[in-house]
């Protein structure tokens, strides 16, 4: 699905020269070079604060740990995406809520989202799913009139663009009072292990978050909030630092993709291909296909035979998941979703695709597919 190997022979001098200086300091927890990749993303994002951890599941918690939110608070997510969303919200003893997810685009339904809203809802996290930026200004609209934190989950979608119906422009992850991300290595910008961050530009907030992440501590051995231990450390920033200038070449290829995709597709009555929402730009961490006529699974089988990667993301839906069941759901509030996980499979995408590559793997498809 990824060819991480392919894209370090392209930055390996880079990359290396960065693993070699910290090898050489000996400074691999909170090195120069995690300080150094910082600054670097909050230049990129346009933000005041990046807040570098462990991975992207503490980032979600951190986040969340940072707002305050107690014990019984509803959150509201989309129902559609990785568990790592819903898995912070119940860790911290917060009440999930999970909605259905915008039959187009794949993030959260926003008339599902307004529906959810009740006296204990406190947050609301949209998942900018597979790449593209939810819609935001109905989002932050919808928080601001119920008095509502908005913690964007940015783990597919780093480097992408949402503008604003006024034409504003502000990259993901630094719309709502604070987004998060994953650095897992198959991501737009990966590192070479597990890291993530947190994004804000509330200087407080970014403040309590910098404990946090760190024990509770400002001052050594002096713990002032409850903290956990999420660094990230120095030599996957080190492999951050040299990836991110080449983040949005990384984006243009990935987009490249999914446009010889989208054309080989077209015509296709048994294939939709992915919709591109008018306000943002797309990053195509996933290039996902819904298969219509009930071949999906057997597609699936088939490209494996054929030496092709694909994945289904997601094959249970998360009001389906045992850890998540409750019985406020019912099957008809999820229509979008639980037709999706019947429909979907995601293609090879990365930023080494070529075009004999994207030739065989289409023309697998459409023969199969009929």
């Amino acid at each position: 699905m990824v060819d991480l190997q392919g894209q370090y022979q392209q930055i390996k001098e880079a990359v290396n020269t960065s693993i070699e200086q910290v090898l050489n300091s000996s400074a691999y927890i909170n090195g120069p070079l995690v300080h150094e990749f910082q600054a670097d993303l909050e230049k990129y994002l346009n933000v005041k604060h990046v807040i570098p951890c462990a991975n992207g599941t503490d980032a979600l918690q951190i986040a969340m740990m940072g707002l305050g939110l107690e014990q019984g608070d509803e959150v509201i997510t989309a129902d559609f995406t990785f568990a790592a969303t819903v898995e912070v919200i119940a860790l911290l003893k917060l009440t999930p809520v999970l909605v259905d997810v915008d039959a187009a685009t794949f993030n959260i339904d926003i008339e599902a989202l307004k529906k959810a809203i009740t006296p204990k809802t406190k947050a609301i996290v949209p998942v900018h799913l597979f790449g593209q930026v939810a819609n935001m200004d109905a989002v932050l609209e919808i928080a601001k009139e119920h008095n509502l934190f908005v913690i964007e989950d940015t783990a597919q979608a780093i480097g992408a663009t949402y503008t604003f119906k006024d034409g504003t422009k502000k990259k993901a992850g630094t719309i709502g009072h604070v987004g998060t991300t994953s650095f897992f290595p198959s991501k737009n910008l990966g590192c070479y292990g597990d890291g993530g961050a947190i994004f804000t530009n509330d200087d407080e907030l970014a403040h309590t978050i910098r404990g946090i992440v760190n024990h509770g501590m400002y001052t050594r051995y002096y713990h002032d909030v409850v903290g956990v231990n999420s660094r990230l450390d120095s030599i996957q920033a080190g492999v951050l630092k040299a990836k991110l200038p080449l983040l949005n070449d990384y984006c243009d290829a990935r987009r490249n993709a999914a446009e010889f995709y989208s054309n080989a597709f077209a015509d296709n009555k048994n294939i939709i291909t992915p919709k591109i929402a008018e306000n943002t730009t797309h990053v195509f961490h996933q290039y996902t296909l819904q298969i219509t006529n009930g071949k999906r699974d057997d597609l699936h089988k088939h490209l494996l035979a054929q030496g092709i990667p694909n994945a289904i993301y997601y094959p249970v839906a998360l009001h389906s998941q045992k850890a998540y069941a409750d019985t406020r759901y019912k099957e008809s509030d999820f229509p979008v979703t639980n037709e999706l996980i019947k429909t979907v499979i995601s293609l090879p995408m990365h930023t080494e695709l070529d075009k004999e590559q994207l030739t065989f793997i289409t023309k697998t498809i459409l023969g199969f597919v009929g």
